[in-house]
């Protein structure tokens, strides 16, 4: 059997798996896929789902997102922003509108520097709902206004932007 193009996936699972001080066996057991299937995934034979790599990820605890990327699901700058919000959203310190205050002011940022939405398919520009599943802080959906409908945010924000205030 070829080996196919996943980058080198295989290799980064079988490190991963040695590191966490699983036998394939056991990985195979924890993830729900078939010993032989995961043997091939580990060699380059099979190029796994979406499903069985998050699968995978989740018995090894780590970020289904770096397996997406290492087998080309997803590029880098979309696990970076997944990565990003996954982490704000699962912030126990701040509540839900200061979460969602945060993601819009980090699209707002986003949008700032250069990021064109709806350019790599993971802002709300391409009719999908905000990714934490919620409208915006002011009960609209998307990111219009940066910082909701609170003005001492917007101004704070402002402020942040020129650093000779």
């Amino acid at each position: 059997m070829a080996s196919l193009n996943v980058g080198n996936l295989g290799e980064y699972l079988r490190e991963q798996r040695r590191a966490a001080q699983l036998s394939l066996r056991q990985l195979a057991d924890a993830a729900g896929v078939s010993n032989p299937y995961l043997s091939q995934i580990e060699r380059g034979l099979r190029k796994p789902s979406a499903d069985v790599l998050q699968q995978v990820a989740k018995a090894l605890r780590i970020s289904a997102e770096t397996l997406y990327v290492r087998a080309g699901i997803l590029d880098e700058r979309e696990r970076e922003e997944l990565e990003t919000r996954a982490v704000i959203l699962a912030d126990p310190s701040i509540n839900e509108r200061q979460k969602n205050v945060l993601l819009q002011i980090y699209d707002s940022f986003r949008r700032e520097n250069g990021f064109v939405p709806g350019t790599d398919g993971t802002d709300e520009a391409d009719g999908r709902p905000p990714a934490d599943g919620r409208s915006g802080a002011d009960g609209r959906s998307g990111t219009d206004d940066a910082v909701g409908a609170d003005p001492a945010l917007k101004a704070d924000a402002r402020k942040d932007d020129n650093p000779h205030s």
